[in-house]
C-alpha cells in the first residue's frame, strides 16, 4: 500500500518533471528578464536651482516637474528649498501625498547648512550631528533612503578627518536605526579628495554611511584639484548612488568636460548598480535643456550595457 508521504512524493516528483519540460519551451530571454539594472535615472533638485530661486517653482510641484517634462520618477531633494518646512508634518505629508499619487520614488535629500561634521569643537560637532536627526526623520517619512551630508570641517587634513570620524559616526548610527543611509559627497575642501575620502568611510565603518561620488566635484582648493577619474573609482566602493554632474555637451551629445562613457566603466568594473542622478550646472544651455541632455546622454550609455 502507498503511503500519503510517499503519493506526496511523487506528486511533487511530476510537477518538477513537467515544470522542467515547460520551462525548456520558455525563451531564454524570458530567464533574463530578471537581470540587474545597471542604473536607474533620477532628477537631482539642484539641477533647477535657478528656477527655484527665482520663485519659479516651488518643492512641492519639483516632483511633477520631473516626471511630467522629463520623464523622471525618481527624485532627490535639497535642503534649502523646503524653506524651514522639514519638521512640518502637515506639509511632509503634502509632499508624500503628491509623490505617491504620481508614483514618484523620493530618493535621497541633499543636505547643506546644518554644520559641519568635521568640526574640531566638539560642542559644535554635536549640534551638526543632531542637527541632521531632523532630515534623517524626514527622510523616513518621505520614503527616501538616503540622506547626504558633507565633511567638512576646518584644521589639517588628519584633524578633520578624526573630528569627521566621530561625526559622520554619530549621525550614522542614528541613520542605522531609522534605516536611511548616510552617505557623504566630494564636495569641495578635503572630501574632495578621493583617497582622503573613502578612508574616512572605511573608518565610520558603518553598513549606512557611504559615498555619493560626483563627476565633477574634485576641486579641493582654488589651485587644486584630483583626478576626477581616480576619485570616482576610489569612491565607488562605498557610493551608494552617482552624481552625475554636467555643464556643456558637444555636437555629439557628449558632456565636454567629464567623459561619461569612462566614468559608467569604471562603475561597471566595479560591479557598481543604483541610482544615477542627473545634476545640471551649465549656464549655456537652459536648465530644462541641460536636464534633457545630460538624461539623453545616461539613457545612450544605459543601453550600451543592455
Amino acid at each position: 500500500m502507498m503511503t500519503k508521504d510517499r503519493r506526496s512524493f511523487i506528486k511533487d516528483l511530476g510537477m518538477l518533471t513537467g515544470a522542467a519540460a515547460f520551462g525548456s519551451l520558455i525563451p531564454l530571454e524570458a530567464f533574463s528578464a530578471g537581470k540587474k539594472e545597471f542604473f536607474k535615472i533620477s532628477l537631482a533638485q539642484w539641477s533647477l536651482h535657478k528656477t527655484l530661486f527665482g520663485g519659479k517653482l516651488t518643492n512641492l510641484d519639483f516632483p511633477l516637474k520631473a516626471k511630467n517634462d522629463f520623464g523622471i520618477n525618481i527624485v532627490e531633494y535639497v535642503s534649502p528649498f523646503f524653506n524651514k518646512k522639514e519638521t512640518d508634518q502637515a506639509y511632509l505629508k503634502e509632499l508624500l501625498t503628491r509623490t505617491k499619487n504620481e508614483g514618484i520614488q523620493n530618493h535621497l535629500i541633499m543636505i547643506d547648512g546644518e554644520g559641519h561634521l568635521g568640526d574640531k569643537n566638539e560642542v559644535a560637532r554635536t549640534k551638526a550631528v543632531e542637527n541632521h536627526y531632523k532630515w534623517i526623520d524626514a527622510a523616513k517619512f518621505l520614503g527616501c533612503k538616503t540622506i547626504r551630508v558633507n565633511a567638512a570641517g576646518d584644521g589639517s587634513a588628519e584633524d578633520v578627518k578624526m573630528a569627521a570620524v566621530d561625526g559622520l559616526g554619530r549621525l550614522s548610527e542614528y541613520g542605522k536605526k531609522n534605516k536611511i543611509n548616510v552617505i557623504v559627497e566630494n564636495h569641495g575642501g578635503y572630501s574632495s579628495n578621493g583617497s582622503w575620502l573613502s578612508s574616512l568611510i572605511k573608518e565610520v565603518n558603518n553598513p549606512y554611511c557611504g559615498t555619493l561620488p560626483d563627476f565633477g566635484n574634485f576641486r579641493i582648493s582654488a589651485t587644486e584639484s584630483y583626478d576626477k577619474y581616480k576619485g570616482v573609482e576610489e569612491l565607488l566602493p562605498y557610493a551608494k548612488g552617482l552624481s552625475a554632474k554636467s555643464h556643456d555637451f558637444d555636437e555629439q551629445g557628449n558632456e565636454v568636460g567629464i567623459d561619461y562613457d569612462r566614468m559608467f566603466k569604471i562603475a561597471k568594473a566595479g560591479n557598481w548598480s543604483g541610482i544615477v542622478g542627473i545634476e545640471y550646472e551649465g549656464s549655456r544651455l537652459s536648465e530644462d535643456e541641460g536636464i534633457r541632455k545630460t538624461k539623453v546622454l545616461l539613457e545612450k550609455i544605459l543601453k550600451n550595457y543592455k
